[in-house]
């Protein structure tokens, strides 16, 4: 069985990132998306649990997809999931720099992962959680950036948030 995992912070989930599970899914038989807590980023709109069930939902359309969360090492996480591929999504050059450096170190921890870059969408080339939290928080349109069944919880947010 050919098992990839997908990692991220998906704080919301994009229709980018919508975009590169169906297309990842494609290509292997299990596809783990899986939410890693990032100590970078610890001003986090949704708790990881929020964003697995946001996952699920916008998810749910994609057969071998199955959402997860954990909280430590990637290389770690594949072998515990048996899974030797991991799936990054690229937007741009900058993406592919970061990416880049990020894979060539997990493969110095484990030579029997591999890491597949898959270049996004042009339609969603712009399109980040951060820019979808900033635009959310001064009220902006969020149409075609979230999927549908997500948008109303990060609307709700931003209005729990400002009472």
């Amino acid at each position: 069985m050919r098992r990839a995992v997908c990692p991220g912070s998906f704080d919301p989930v994009t229709k980018g990132h919508i975009d590169i599970f169906e297309r990842a899914s494609a290509m292997f038989d299990e596809l783990i998306v899986s939410v890693f807590y990032n100590p970078g980023k610890d001003k986090a709109m949704f708790s990881m649990d929020e964003r697995v069930e946001m996952l699920k939902i916008a998810t749910s359309h994609i057969q071998n997809i199955r959402v997860t969360s954990f909280s430590g090492l990637l290389n770690e996480f594949c072998v515990q999931e048996k899974a030797p591929f991991i799936v990054r999504g690229l937007r741009a050059f900058t993406d592919f720099e970061y990416e880049f450096q990020r894979a060539l170190l997990i493969k110095k921890m484990d030579n029997n992962l591999e890491t597949v870059f898959i270049m996004t969408n042009s339609h969603y080339s712009f399109v980040s959680s951060s820019g979808v939290r900033e635009l959310a928080t001064f009220g902006a349109k969020l149409t075609n950036l979230v999927p549908e069944c997500i948008e109303e919880r990060v609307r709700e947010y931003v209005r729990q948030k400002a009472d």
